[in-house]
């Protein structure tokens, strides 16, 4: 089932609840992911970068109320964060991601006849990682993977 059609039923139970916070937080996603797919269906992938991306600027967000003294403000895009996160993928522990680095770092090897790469190759490397994980249905973050890439790549 596609996330904008499981967020539809919540969108009537928020307002059968009368929970103004948890409407508008649905309505935002829904309406992101609308924007976008009117040029075309999206596909699960995208509908979960578009959450991602979402998730990203609501912590850059908590980031600026924390630092700002706002606490209710923080506290606001905090529950926002959750109710958008239920909705991604469970997101990959460092064992999982590491796995995958280490088939995707063969894979390179094989197509480069043998010779393992290394962190000069630190680009193509993730690339090939991110889609490793994405075809495995999982959610890493980026930061995660990077450092994971690059241990496995200066072994």
């Amino acid at each position: 089932m596609k996330i904008n059609e499981k967020v539809q039923p919540e969108i009537a139970a928020a307002m059968k609840d009368r929970d103004e916070h948890r409407l508008t937080t649905l309505r935002m996603m829904e309406l992101e992911l609308k924007v976008i797919e009117k040029q075309e269906a999206l596909t699960d992938v995208e509908e979960t970068e578009i959450l991602t991306t979402l998730i990203k600027q609501r912590r850059e967000l908590l980031e600026a109320f924390t630092k700002g003294a706002k606490p209710e403000l923080a506290e606001r895009e905090r529950l926002e964060i959750g109710m958008i996160a239920a909705y991604l993928p469970q997101v990959s522990d460092e064992d999982d991601i590491r796995k995958l680095v280490n088939g995707a770092i063969a894979h390179l090897q094989k197509d480069a006849d043998g010779v393992r790469p290394g962190l000069r190759d630190l680009g193509t490397a993730m690339q090939v990682a991110q889609q490793w994980i994405r075809a495995a249905g999982l959610q890493a973050d980026r930061k995660l993977v990077s450092r994971v890439v690059r241990a496995e790549l200066s072994k």
